[in-house]
């Protein structure tokens, strides 16, 4: 999960140009950004769509200020700001509490074979993971009570949701509420408003934002939350909370994607940092599209797009087809990431 921390820039490069309407949350009127001229943009087929975007995902109007990729391009950038929370729901919930609750009281967490659903994390699953991992030291729960251990404050969601989790922390089910964020958190991305394609591909921690105006996190340190034996819960959507991110998603289970397409294609569910859109797996017949090492392909609609992983393969896609934007006040290109599966990054 990326270093992001309270109410810094998540930069973002969107490589089509922007239809620059949208929903304004108390209104619903279009919005449009406070020093554009409406009338000199035009819409295509690849544009980056507000009005996809759920109703009240940004705090405020979009806004287009100067920018600069991490290769040094000068362009354009239009500024979203968001909340942390996910648009039109609350999150949650995550972990059970006791080892007999059932999937309606509990979330969700990565298969151990890396690919395929997101498994039920129930109070048997809990029970039981010494056997499924094949490690006797897996016990996240009282023996006498059968009570499962789990972040129950800020403080323990400070030492918990990090790769260095604490060792008061170790042996517990981790999750975060909302309510621990700060008072005036906010997150802001910086999206180009004309693409402007990468040589070579690259990696990111953010991957990009989701519908619902939240973060679409890069890979969970899968082997820093299993090495602590702690199971960082996720809900049935997919994602979870930590201090630097809000509410932040780490799979895809349908919860962002957009209404059926006309033409049968895969739903969006969101713009990958590079300004791409990330559509769901397969279409509206449950098929799978050829992709390259970045999990793209190329139509006559929408151009170059990429399709996400299926949701237990802790990534959305395989690498960054554009350029990326050099984060406010950093050196160039040190919001580049590792590969995934070795991401130092947050919960």
């Amino acid at each position: 999960m990326s270093l992001l921390k309270f109410g810094s820039k998540v930069t973002a490069l969107l490589t089509c140009s922007l239809i620059l309407t949208g929903c304004d949350e108390a209104t619903d009127k279009p919005i449009t950004p406070t020093n554009i001229d409406s009338n000199s943009q035009s819409a295509t087929q690849h544009s980056l769509n507000l009005s996809m975007f759920k109703k009240g995902a940004f705090l405020s109007e979009p806004n287009i200020v100067d920018c600069e990729t991490a290769q040094g391009t000068k362009t354009k950038c239009y500024e979203l700001i968001t909340s942390g929370a996910p648009a039109g729901r609350e999150p949650g919930p995550f972990c059970p509490r006791t080892t007999t609750d059932g999937a309606d009281v509990s979330g969700s967490w990565f298969s151990k074979e890396g690919t395929g659903n997101l498994v039920d994390l129930t109070g048997q699953f809990i029970l039981k993971l010494d056997e499924y991992y094949g490690d006797e030291k897996w016990v996240l729960y009282d023996t006498k009570t059968n009570k499962i251990r789990y972040t129950a404050t800020k403080e323990s969601c400070s030492g918990a949701a990090r790769p260095d989790v604490e060792e008061q922390y170790k042996q517990n089910c981790i999750e975060c509420e909302l309510s621990y964020l700060e008072d005036n958190f906010s997150l802001t991305y910086l999206i180009p408003v004309t693409p402007i394609p990468a040589k070579s591909s690259g990696r990111l921690r953010t991957v990009g934002i989701a519908l619902d105006g939240t973060e679409l996190s890069g890979p969970a340190p899968i082997n820093a939350i299993l090495g602590s034996y702690t199971i960082a819960a996720f809900d049935d959507c997919g994602g979870h909370i930590n201090l630097h991110q809000g509410y932040h998603y780490h799979s895809t289970t349908g919860c962002t994607n957009s209404d059926d397409t006309e033409d049968g294609h895969a739903p969006l569910i969101g713009y990958a940092i590079d300004g791409y859109g990330i559509y769901a797996m397969r279409d509206a017949s449950g098929k799978e599209e050829s992709l390259d090492e970045c999990r793209g392909n190329t139509d006559a609609t929408r151009g170059y797009h990429y399709h996400a992983a299926s949701p237990s393969e802790n990534m959305f896609i395989g690498c960054l087809h554009g350029q990326s934007v050099r984060p406010a006040g950093g050196p160039p290109g040190d919001h580049q990431g590792p590969p995934p599966g070795n991401s130092p990054d947050k919960h």
